[in-house]
């Protein structure tokens, strides 16, 4: 049996609700290399069916042959023939690679241009930017109360000010 998008627990990743400025093959290609950044499809793993993801979200089958063809003209999927198509190795990497070159060439230059306006310091950038090294924030809701009662520190960041 052909695995199906809701199968493979990345439904997530696929809203079957379109935007009416982008051709939907191009929108579902976008899903796709979004999946493959975020691991839900790795290295070697089979797409769904054209046919599963046709059925699941209403779409006509060769809009998502034609999204899918996307992905083997870029070498990120390969065709097996009579077993359906697979992520190609090296697919994440390459993603990976367009996609840093792509923030750094268009949207780096808008977002400096905003911390510049802004008048941010690079100090103060970074104290708002949690490190892998800190622990991580609470949870949103959580009550910081009880760490002013507790002999533990509050968390790094939660709001501690005296009523």
């Amino acid at each position: 049996m052909a695995p199906t998008l809701k199968g493979l627990h990345i439904e997530r990743g696929m809203d079957p609700n379109w935007n009416d400025n982008q051709p939907i093959y191009r929108q579902l290609r976008d899903r796709m290399v979004a999946l493959i950044l975020e691991g839900a499809l790795k290295e070697g793993d089979p797409l769904p069916s054209v046919r599963a993801v046709a059925a699941d979200y209403r779409l006509n089958p060769l809009t998502v042959l034609k999204g899918y063809q996307q992905l083997v003209d870029e070498r990120l999927v390969e065709k097996r023939r009579g077993r359906g198509m697979y992520v190609s190795e090296g697919a994440r990497r390459l993603l990976l690679a367009g996609e840093r070159a792509r923030f750094l060439n268009e949207e780096w230059p808008q977002v400096l241009a905003v911390i510049n306006r802004l008048g941010f310091s690079a100090q103060e950038l970074f104290a708002q930017t949690p490190a892998l090294t800190h622990p991580a924030p609470p949870p949103r809701g959580s009550d910081t109360a009880a760490h002013r009662d507790s002999d533990t520190p509050p968390p790094r960041g939660s709001d501690t000010k005296d009523e």
